[in-house]
């Protein structure tokens, strides 16, 4: 049982340090990335001859036969809600770290960042059901209990169900939102369950989605180790495997190259950006690379 001064001792070395790289290296990137995204309609009125042709309403148009545009103005803030597998695979970890500790600190980056921004923040945890969600707030009191959760949240479930989390997201968020989908991918990606790309494709015409997938070394090879005693930490399925013969090795990685290529492509088909982290990247350096990659683009 962790005791309270540990929880709270480790929530503090989480704030300095994602703290510290938001300053150093993440607000003007996040900041130039979705700054002025979020609009709100304003009024419809008629063509005048200057106005952007892409702001026309072309079923008001036809309906009165002569153009009409929309006029939008930018909100003053945005809202960004983090989403974090909580599920029984976040548990491990081949470095001193486990993904779920990995995932708190990404989290507790971009929490950061947005708050210094001016924006609010929300999280909603989920395994093979919705554990947590705590809505959009502004305010260090909030921002520190989104890490504590993070870090420390018992979910009831083991198993992962990424469309639930979704679904539930797209029913409570009405406002269109910057939504960072944080998972290993492991369990529900690539195994015919074609409802979690739709919803990942519906999320993401609601919302700017992007999904964080966190990898670990020895998920992705097997090391020549001998005989292996391996356990899927969600379904509790154990297997014994013998990682000094090549085959075995190779049949593994090509598992891996498979159910990978699954997920790329169907997040490609759906138009959602995918960063992949492991567990010794530099989180706070590979996400300014990425949301100044996204803002070129």
């Amino acid at each position: 049982m962790i005791s309270s001064s540990d929880i709270l001792t480790r929530v503090r070395r989480i704030e300095l340090r994602t703290s510290k790289l938001a300053n150093d290296l993440m607000v003007g990137a996040y900041n130039s990335q979705f700054k002025g995204r979020g609009m709100n309609f304003e009024e419809l009125r008629e063509y005048a001859p200057g106005d952007d042709v892409r702001t026309i309403d072309w079923n008001v148009t036809a309906r009165m036969r002569r153009p009409f545009v929309k006029l939008h103005r930018e909100e003053r803030e945005l809202s960004v809600l983090l989403v974090l597998d909580v599920s029984a695979s976040g548990d491990f970890g081949s470095t001193h770290r486990t993904k779920r500790e990995v995932a708190a600190e990404i989290a507790g980056t971009l929490a950061f960042s947005a708050i210094r921004n001016g924006d609010k923040v929300g999280l909603l945890l989920f395994s093979e059901e919705v554990e947590l969600f705590l809505p959009p707030k502004k305010g260090r009191r909030h921002l520190l209990r989104l890490i504590r959760e993070a870090l420390f949240f018992r979910p009831r479930g083991r198993g992962t169900r990424i469309e639930s989390a979704l679904s539930f997201l797209n029913h409570v968020m009405h406002r269109r939102s910057i939504v960072f989908l944080i998972s290993d991918f492991l369990h529900g990606s690539g195994d015919g369950k074609r409802d979690i790309f739709q919803e990942i494709g519906r999320t993401n015409s609601r919302h700017d989605l992007v999904c964080i997938q966190l990898q670990d070394d020895r998920e992705r090879a097997l090391p020549t180790a001998g005989m292996l005693v391996v356990e899927d930490l969600e379904t509790g399925e154990v297997i014994e495997v013998d990682s000094t013969r090549e085959t075995v090795r190779d049949a593994f990685a090509a598992s891996v190259a498979r159910r990978q290529e699954t997920l790329d492509r169907a997040l490609m088909q759906s138009g959602v950006d995918m960063l992949r982290l492991g567990a010794k990247d530099d989180h706070a350096a590979a996400l300014q690379h990425f949301f100044e990659h996204r803002r070129r683009r």
